[in-house]
């Protein structure tokens, strides 16, 4: 009971190494005499033209061989498409096409409302971070990283070689699809730039969706509206985007992605209530529209308020079973903190599978720290290992190796008190 005791009161030490701030940034703890903050740490279209132009083919007085690019010079490399659903219709929004290489993915463009994309490979320096991608709005140890409507990714900044393709590949960013995948390695500079359609296919099982039926029943002034705020937020212009967003809701109260582009204009400008209820709205619009749950639980991470961040990680990966390991990784968190053991272990089952890559070792220290309350010793102490090893300048690597030397100790404890009820003849 000692051993359980104690245990229970190092666990929660993962939450007070740091806490998410404002817009998602981690600050310290109050440390001495003070009140320490609360323990909502986690642990662990088409684009516009490419800036970018060919270089002129140098004037000579004669014939000649010499390629008008230097043999070093990056070599710009254009790309052109369209993605298409299953029943041969553009997607119902604009999406992000990525380039994937050696398994990293990286925003690319946008298609238009026709499914069309165009784009020079490494250039675009405008494509907006989604929390609703698997990969946006959190960082590497699962903390929820702002996912305000002026996130972006940068881009390469230099032009893309060919000779940089080779394990590469197009794919388009659509959650709850698959998308078909176009291989890059081969291409070159003056090839033609038409890779094809890109097909959409559904996954099974997957109820929610990153796009709303609503959109398409809304009527024509507030469709516009809500075109015209997203063309706002593209040119970072969110106090006239809000204006609009506002209008296209007005005239058609049920317009739940239009509630949620308004909701991320508030976040954006700190205007947190306002963004909650516009968040809410969109919910209660259309539930199965995946995207307002995520900031919702990023606020509730923010407040450390673990009743509501296990409600709403839940509904989240019921929605969308496959897309968010971060979400399975929260709600492991909150059902730790709520003392729901099994669901807890569970849910960090669920994020280590959906995370291949590793990307967030701090599953492995929830999931390590789970399994000690349960007396699964063996298991934590492999867990929180794998942690030190993955992470070994982690800010909280020291409280780890002290904890993994509890479980070592109990274990040797246990081993004693074995023997000595079977000694050896």
């Amino acid at each position: 009971m000692l051993h359980k005791f104690y245990l229970s009161t190092f666990a929660l030490a993962i939450l007070t190494t740091s806490h998410v701030g404002a817009q998602g940034q981690t600050t310290s703890p109050t440390t001495g005499g003070g009140t320490a903050a609360p323990p909502v740490s986690v642990p662990g279209g088409s684009t516009n033209p490419p800036t970018s132009r060919t270089p002129s083919i140098p004037s000579t007085t004669g014939p000649t061989t010499t390629s008008p690019f230097p043999t070093d010079m990056p070599r710009p490399i254009y790309v052109s498409g369209r993605v298409m659903m299953e029943d041969g219709t553009p997607p119902p929004e604009s999406i992000v096409i990525e380039r994937v290489c050696n398994g990293q993915p990286r925003p690319e463009g946008y298609t238009d409302s026709k499914g069309r994309f165009n784009f020079e490979l490494g250039r675009n320096s405008a494509i907006m971070v989604d929390a609703s991608n698997s990969s946006g709005g959190f960082d590497s140890q699962g903390r929820m990283g702002n996912t305000s409507s002026s996130s972006r990714l940068g881009a390469d900044n230099n032009p893309f070689s060919d000779r940089n393709l080779a394990g590469c590949e197009i794919r388009a960013a659509m959650v709850g699809f698959r998308s078909s995948i176009v291989n890059l390695a081969g291409r070159r500079m003056m090839d033609n730039p038409d890779i094809g359609t890109i097909l959409l296919k559904r996954m099974a099982n997957v109820e929610g969706f990153t796009f709303s039926a609503t959109t398409n029943m809304a009527p024509k002034d507030a469709k516009k509206a809500f075109e015209k705020g997203l063309d706002l937020v593209k040119k970072k212009k969110p106090a006239e985007a809000l204006k609009e967003f506002e209008k296209a809701t007005a005239a058609y109260p049920k317009f739940s992605a239009a509630w949620y582009e308004l909701g991320h204009v508030q976040e954006g400008q700190n205007s947190m209530e306002d963004a909650r209820k516009s968040y809410e709205l969109s919910i209660a619009s259309d539930p199965k529209f995946v995207k307002p749950y995520l900031p919702l639980l990023g606020m509730a991470l923010q407040k450390g308020n673990w009743e509501e961040i296990a409600e709403l990680s839940a509904k989240t990966v019921k929605l969308n079973p496959y897309e968010y390991p971060q979400v399975f990784f929260y709600n492991a968190l909150a059902n730790l903190n709520l003392k729901n053991l099994d669901q807890a272990e569970k849910s960090a089952l669920a994020a280590q599978k959906l995370d291949e890559k590793g990307r967030i070792p701090r599953i492995r220290y929830v999931l390590g720290i789970v399994q000690a309350q349960k007396s699964d010793f063996k298991a934590a102490g492999e867990n929180l290992k794998a942690y030190i090893a993955a992470s070994p300048g982690a800010s909280d690597i020291e409280t780890v190796k002290k904890q993994l030397g509890e479980i070592e100790k109990i274990m040797g404890e246990q081993q004693e008190t074995a023997a000595a009820k079977d000694p050896e003849p």
